[in-house]
């Protein structure tokens, strides 16, 4: 493990410990023949939406910004849809994911494996990667069949 690694998780299990709430904006990013950007980090297993936590004077929708262009060089070119509000306790309590529907973007370029993002890929929804993030898969499924959305991550 990279010294930078140990800082952040270092910061990260200080956050989640000293904060009462945390949130974390994600945005499931369509196109328009039916396939979903996915990707996947270098610490952690599995294909997940783009996302990330808000940070300290920052709005969720600046949050969301923010990791679609670091993560992915994805750039709204309309509003998003606030599709649900998710508790994610199993994470930790007072956790809570805001999930946003993109369906209006553009990509100037495909972005190159980081320190943090290992890869990403646009998926047909019909044929998702068997190392899904089974919340992610959950979330695929209500915004595409219109299945109600669960309260959890």
């Amino acid at each position: 493990m990279k010294p930078s690694d140990v800082v952040k998780r270092t910061l990260q299990y200080y956050w989640r410990t000293t904060r009462s709430l945390t949130l974390g904006a994600q945005a499931c990013v369509l196109t328009e023949d039916n396939k979903v950007l996915l990707i996947k980090h270098t610490y952690r297993p599995g294909w997940h939406f783009p996302g990330g936590g808000v940070e300290k004077n920052e709005t969720i929708r600046g949050a969301l910004e923010r990791e679609l262009r670091e993560e992915a060089n994805v750039e709204l070119t309309a509003d998003p849809e606030l599709f649900g509000i998710y508790s994610n306790f199993a994470y930790f309590p007072g956790d809570h994911i805001a999930l946003f529907t993109v369906r209006h973007w553009h990509q100037p370029s495909a972005p190159s494996p980081s320190h943090e993002i290992a890869a990403h890929a646009f998926f047909p929804i019909t044929d998702l990667p068997d190392q899904i993030n089974p919340p992610t898969l959950a979330r695929i499924n209500e915004i595409t069949t219109g299945a109600k959305p669960s309260d959890s991550w």
